[in-house]
């Protein structure tokens, strides 16, 4: 049965949001079925092709890791929530990258084992399935980024942004836009996404996949985003003051280096 997070009467995503356009079709497609009483994975599963099987949370063996698993069986244990949705339908919108963090998850397991701490790799693992975000943007947006200089980033750039592309990656970080508010913040890869990929996240996904590695991941390539400082995003951002919050839009420490958000 539907978990009541997933019911149109509740919990109910705003697929009209900006952040949620990519994948409304489908989401609301998942949502319906599972409203109708269908199991969450059976919705996900009929949604297109895919390189994984999505099964019960039950089918994870005790004392299994959970990324392991799904390596070696090429099968997603999935709860009854919004949080294994969205990761559901990540996996759908991106396979190519999804299977590469798994790769790289088990390769990690497979050299050091689990341990209660998962260590640089695993920790930016971690972080990108959870909470990434992609940007297609001209470079003074990104420079403005970079050195956290928000009211140029939202201000004085802001016709820019009419050029620029972002999208969300991470599911928990769509999980918590459901019920959005203001310091939301986005982890975004800083490797700018080619502009010759144009809005084809197909060949996103592919772009993406090839460029994820342990010594990449591991050097933590991420600049912080609060995302609902994206114009055209929330309404309350159209007033400049919106960003004279800085304990949401906090200014770079000054010992952090340039090249490495």
């Amino acid at each position: 049965m539907a978990d009541a997070g997933l019911n149109p009467l509740s919990q109910t995503p705003d697929w009209s949001a900006p952040w949620l356009a990519p994948v409304a079709t489908m989401g609301q497609a998942v949502v319906q079925a599972v409203a109708g009483g269908d199991a969450l994975t059976n919705a996900l599963g009929v949604q297109g092709s895919c390189p994984v099987r999505f099964v019960p949370q039950t089918e994870l063996p005790p004392g299994t890791a959970y990324e392991q698993f799904i390596f070696d069986t090429g099968q997603v244990p999935t709860r009854d929530n919004l949080h294994d949705f969205f990761n559901g339908l990540c996996w759908l919108r991106f396979p190519l990258t999804k299977q590469r963090l798994n790769q790289l998850q088990a390769a990690e397991l497979a050299a050091a084992g689990v341990r209660e701490v998962r260590g640089p790799v695993r920790d930016a693992l971690t972080l990108f399935d959870e909470n990434a975000a992609l940007l297609q943007a001209p470079e003074p947006l990104w420079e403005a980024l970079i050195a956290r200089d928000w009211h140029r980033l939202f201000v004085t750039l802001r016709p820019l942004w009419a050029q620029a592309r972002l999208v969300l990656f991470g599911h928990a970080l769509l999980e918590k836009l459901v019920t959005p508010y203001k310091s939301i913040t986005a982890h975004v890869l800083h490797v700018p996404v080619p502009a010759s990929l144009g809005d084809d996240l197909v060949a996103w996904d592919a772009w993406l996949a090839s460029q994820l590695s342990a010594p990449v991941l591991a050097a933590k390539p991420f600049a912080p985003l609060p995302v609902l400082g994206v114009p055209g995003w929330w309404a309350a951002n159209d007033d400049p003051a919106y960003y004279a919050d800085a304990g949401v839009f906090r200014p770079r420490r000054p010992d952090a280096p340039m090249d490495n958000p």
